[in-house]
């Protein structure tokens, strides 16, 4: 989006649909109070049938305004709603959607509905349980569609608090460890993030908090590096990038199959969305610099991440270090300073939100009925639960990029913006490709290895009569498979939604000067 651009007719509208899709989980959850604690879910009006009500109709208002109001042609801010709310610090309830949120605010969306849906068997404390995954709800929207830097802040820091609770109160038995390791973690790097963007809010000729404005100005210099580099490790840590993300494997193995849904599809996704809006489309003179930096710490997660799994028994955080390999293609795509290095990044965080929300999902489906996610404690378990064995083969092919898959149409994009963007030396891009590929190569040895010892090899006696899936959670997952399938056959329909903007991005970066620059990998 070109910070210049004014906004047409197609962003004026009278009904505040952004702010309606943001506060309606909020105003659900100030219900919960008055709702009946219903432990076993046998009442019609349960917390459990009020957040999926609320969630439900939350996700049909953003597919609505996608769908009859967004225009995917228009790479500008579309459907701003702007009022003064705090004037004495400049404080801006201040929103906007485009090509690079739209398509996020949609995956959030539905990852949360999906989230409390598989949340059946919760049953203690219902009431808060539910509530929090409101107020997620409305703080990762907000996430997505702030266009001021203080609300935008507030939101980040917002939804850090139902994420703790979520983990210390309904995790496993080092729930407080890792619950208190993912604030400590996150909180800290929210502290970079504030002071950069405070930095960059008082930089120009007067102070402003917009985010429009504030990538109109492209400070430069060390100043402008300094800043990047603050967004750079505060934003990392949500992403995450290594080494700021030894919280992700100890979140996913203590929390519940739900949590760790909303962890993998949506709170992942937040840090790459960050990038893009603040260190690409604010600081690209900057970006243009450590771009290579960016493409080696990609290379170093795709590769950590996969040898990483090798070393989990647990399935769960096996899951979570292929999280942690395959976020390092966005890295990849970002770092590609071109349109198609920018889309893969876009489209691979579309494909794991799906792929790894599947996957989490599937795993807590036969941890409810096994008790254990230790894989040497499993096998056999194909013959006892066919369709489970078919869904987690299903999502493990496509995080391991098979084609007709949406993870091999995201992982190919990135390949090809960095094969194609002559900014890099040869060597450069050859080294990139060859070790990325290493990544892939792992990828299928580490999932194919997991599926091969928890679904076949000598049967447990102890699990030679579980249930298998019922027809709520068959529901929930296929409303995952299915857009994984759909977009790895029709790629378009989600590349469409962003196309222009990320475009729009490319093309402002290219409009900064590559003669000033002075770094070893770009000719």
């Amino acid at each position: 989006m070109d910070a210049n651009l004014p906004l047409t007719a197609a962003s004026q509208q009278f009904i505040p649909w952004l702010s309606l899709i943001v506060l309606l989980p909020a105003a659900g959850s100030l219900l919960m109070p008055f709702i009946p604690e219903d432990e076993k879910g046998t009442s019609l009006l349960s917390p459990r049938n009020l957040a999926l009500t609320v969630l439900f109709a939350d996700f049909l208002l953003i597919v609505g305004v996608l769908i009859f109001l967004f225009d995917s042609q228009f790479d500008g801010l579309q459907l701003v709603e702007r009022i003064s709310w705090i004037p004495f610090v400049g404080l801006e309830w201040s929103l906007g959607v485009d090509g690079i949120s739209a398509p996020l605010i949609a995956l959030s969306g539905l990852i949360t509905l999906l989230s409390a849906a598989a949340s059946w068997k919760i049953q203690s404390k219902t009431r808060l349980y539910f509530a929090l995954i409101l107020i997620q709800a409305s703080a990762q929207g907000l996430v997505f569609l702030s266009q001021d830097f203080l609300l935008f802040f507030l939101s980040w820091e917002l939804e850090l608090v139902p994420v703790y609770l979520l983990i210390a109160i309904w995790g496993g038995n080092r729930r407080l460890y890792a619950a208190t390791k993912f604030i400590l973690y996150t909180a800290l790097a929210s502290l970079l993030i504030l002071i950069s963007g405070l930095a960059l809010a008082l930089s120009g000729d007067h102070f402003s908090l917009n985010l429009t404005e504030l990538a109109s100005r492209s400070p430069g210099g060390s100043f402008g590096l300094l800043c990047y580099i603050g967004f750079l490790i505060g934003f990392g840590v949500k992403l995450p990038i290594f080494p700021l993300h030894t919280w992700l494997p100890d979140a996913h193995g203590e929390a519940n199959a739900p949590v760790s849904m909303l962890l993998a599809g949506v709170l992942l996704k937040m840090g790459g969305y960050a990038l893009l809006r603040f260190n690409v489309q604010m600081l690209p003179q900057e970006h243009l610099f450590i771009a290579p930096a960016l493409i080696v710490l990609g290379i170093v997660n795709i590769i950590y991440g996969a040898l990483n799994a090798f070393a989990q028994d647990n399935v769960k955080r096996r899951i979570a270090c292929s999280s942690v390999s395959h976020m390092g293609f966005v890295l990849l795509g970002i770092g590609a300073i071109d349109s198609l290095g920018i889309s893969g990044a876009m489209l691979q965080m579309i494909s794991h939100g799906l792929i790894a929300a599947a996957m989490f999902f599937v795993t807590g489906s036969f941890y409810e009925r096994t008790n254990t996610l230790s894989i040497p404690n499993m096998g056999g378990l194909a013959k006892v639960l066919p369709i489970t064995f078919a869904f987690f083969l299903t999502s493990s092919l496509a995080s391991l990029a098979l084609p007709g898959m949406s993870g091999f149409v995201s992982e190919i994009t990135v390949f090809l913006g960095i094969t194609s963007q002559n900014a890099f030396t040869s060597v450069f891009r050859a080294i990139t490709v060859i070790s990325a590929a290493i990544g892939l190569v792992l990828t299928p040895i580490y999932l194919l290895s997991m599926c091969r010892r928890v679904f076949f090899g000598p049967r447990i006696p102890a699990l030679a009569s579980v249930r298998e899936m019922n027809p709520r959670e068959l529901s929930i997952g296929l409303s995952l498979l299915v857009p994984t399938l759909v977009i790895g056959f029709w790629p378009r329909i989600a590349i469409d939604l962003y196309e222009v903007s990320t475009n729009a991005l490319a093309e402002k970066l290219f409009s900064s000067s590559l003669a000033t620059l002075n770094y070893l990998p770009i000719s």
